[in-house]
């Protein structure tokens, strides 16, 4: 990356970005070096963790981790499972002694989806093998900790579930495509109603516990006491403000154009009191509903308030007269999650399976909580709150209530 000498606390950001190296093999589970190993979708494998920040100019002003972003294979040459979008951001890389396994796939939901295994493979939580290399996500942590000494699994899973990217898809295009005296509401779409029946959430309620259960039934394979490690369970943040809290007005194309946030102010109400508590919602509930004594939840729903995407609290790199992720402050005055491209995502360096995830600022936040509710092997439970600034790992600060 480029370092900019006008910030010395680049050199901390660098260092909360060094990666543990990977323990050798050890002869059985629970020796060697603790390791936390995370499981999930896009949200927790680091989707967007390549950039920091939002910008309408150069992609260089806010590129943090360049071209190799999501490169995880042993030569950091390419992905293991193309699209994956494993990122070296991915908050699992805690650092500090804590090894790290990140075998979350973007895309994934609770059961592997492999229509097409070379090209557009997808592991979920369970055990799928198709016996040519293509695994599920629970059988690829049974195997890693069976030779490991994993200490948390930690786990955000369900939005795919319930069709999230689709939901931001269907918004954007309806508020793209109906005018502002005849506004077309995405809520009430054909395709998406219906994932909000509580028919619908108690089914996906369901499939979240079974993932949870997985978990258990691969680190018991692996042969794992309960007592020995701990599941944090991660819920999901939203990333956009409520309709008020929006910088750029919902008539004219600017709130799209500019900020690559195009929703309808009454949409973005609802998916803040129904879209995201009722996936937060049917995560909660099935870690309770697992009934192990090893499960922690960790709450991140609220952790970006006031840096998501076109809220008034922070704005685009140029907006707040920045030229560089880097400059003092970048942090404080940046959006945390990448904004929603459309033809300027064609072509790359953006991807637009990026589009509205936590990108690196948003990632190392995450990371931060996640340490804290690792708290050095003692796994605890609570609410992740962003306080400001920068920690003396050069990750957003952040308290564990």
């Amino acid at each position: 990356m480029r370092v900019s000498s006008t910030l010395p606390a680049l050199a901390l950001v660098a260092a909360g970005l060094a990666l543990p190296a990977t323990p050798a093999a050890a002869d059985g589970p629970g020796v060697g070096t603790p390791t936390v190993v995370s499981l999930g979708d896009s949200a927790i494998s680091g989707e967007a963790g390549r950039w920091a920040g939002n910008t309408n100019k150069s992609p260089s002003r806010t590129d943090a981790l360049g071209p190799t972003a999501y490169f995880d294979n042993a030569g950091n040459t390419g992905e293991q499972i193309p699209g994956c979008h494993r990122s070296k951001a991915a908050e699992v890389h805690l650092g500090g002694g804590v090894a790290s396994k990140n075998l979350a796939c973007s895309g994934a939901r609770t059961t592997t989806s492999a229509y097409d295994p070379e090209s557009n493979f997808k592991p979920g939580i369970d055990f799928y093998d198709d016996g040519a290399g293509h695994i599920g996500q629970a059988k690829a942590l049974q195997q890693y900790a069976a030779t490991h000494n994993v200490k948390a699994v930690t786990l955000r899973i369900g939005a795919n579930n319930y069709h999230f990217a689709d939901i931001v898809q269907t918004c954007v295009i309806d508020w793209l495509t109906s005018p502002s005296w005849w506004k077309n509401y995405c809520r009430d779409d054909s395709n998406i109603a219906p994932l909000f029946t509580p028919s619908n959430i108690a089914t996906q309620t369901a499939n979240i516990k079974t993932a949870i259960l997985n978990v258990r039934t691969a680190m018991s394979s692996a042969g794992y006491a309960d007592s020995s490690y701990s599941i944090l369970v991660s819920t999901y943040w939203n990333p956009i403000p409520r309709g008020s809290g929006f910088r750029y007005p919902e008539t004219g194309y600017t709130r799209q154009a500019i900020g690559g946030c195009g929703v309808w102010n009454s949409d973005a109400d609802w998916a803040n009191d129904t879209v995201v508590p009722s996936i937060n919602g049917s995560v909660k509930n099935a870690a309770a509903a697992s009934g192990l004594s090893n499960v922690k939840v960790l709450d991140m729903q609220t952790l970006m308030d006031g840096h998501r995407l076109c809220e008034k609290t922070v704005g685009l790199l140029e907006e707040k007269g920045l030229t560089s992720w880097t400059q003092a402050g970048a942090v404080d005055t940046s959006e945390w999650f990448q904004q929603i491209r459309t033809a300027t995502a064609i072509f790359p360096p953006y991807q637009l399976q990026e589009d509205a995830h936590a990108n690196y600022w948003g990632q190392l936040a995450m990371r931060n909580c996640l340490r804290q509710a690792y708290n050095g092997g003692t796994a605890r439970a609570g609410k992740c709150v962003s306080t400001g600034g920068l920690s003396s790992r050069g990750e957003p600060n952040v308290a564990l209530n």
